[in-house]
Parts: structure tokens; C-alpha cells; sequence
């Protein structure tokens, strides 16, 4: 599996979360598969969008699309850094 982890800063998370409970079925068409939505625990407007994806290539063309760029800006999205990451080992302890 394919991961990609974002963190950025929102302007205000409950817009936030909306735009990006609106773009579930493009997120899943361009290959999410499933998400986690974390904040850092004092910066509530911080927020860390891990997600699994069906191939790295298929998450970047998603986001550096010009659409998911003025979406972003909708959401009042500052300043994302996104790190792609492949899979090397999971459990359950």
C-alpha cells in the first residue's frame, strides 16, 4: 500500500472539514482508499491528513492538480507539505 502524509495549517478546521467531506468521491476516484484526520493536540488548526492510496503516482497527480490547488485555497489551506511513503511493514501488538 501507498500512504501520503499532509500537514497543513487551516484557517478554520469546521470549513476545512466540510470542502474535504464534499471532495470524498474525487479523492476516491483519483485512488484513496482510507484516511485519518489528526490535529496537533495545542494548534487546533493544524491538522495531519494521512491517507492510503492506490499508487504514489495517483496521489501526486491529484494533488498538483489545478483543480485540488483551488480547492485548497477554498478550504483556507496554508502552506501544505505532503510526504509520500511506501509501505514496509505493519502489525498489531
Amino acid at each position: 500500500m501507498q500512504y501520503v502524509l499532509i500537514i497543513h495549517e487551516v484557517a478554520d478546521y469546521p470549513a476545512w472539514k466540510k470542502v474535504f467531506d464534499e471532495a470524498a468521491d474525487i479523492r476516491r476516484e483519483a485512488g484513496e482508499r482510507s484516511y485519518q484526520v489528526l490535529k496537533y493536540k495545542h494548534e487546533p488548526n493544524k491538522i495531519v491528513h494521512f491517507s492510503a492510496w492506490t499508487a504514489i503516482a495517483d496521489a501526486k497527480k491529484f494533488f498538483e492538480s489545478p483543480k485540488l490547488v483551488k480547492i485548497r485555497a477554498e478550504a483556507g489551506v496554508k502552506s501544505p507539505n505532503f510526504i509520500y511513503l511506501e509501505q514496509l511493514d505493519s502489525g498489531t501488538l
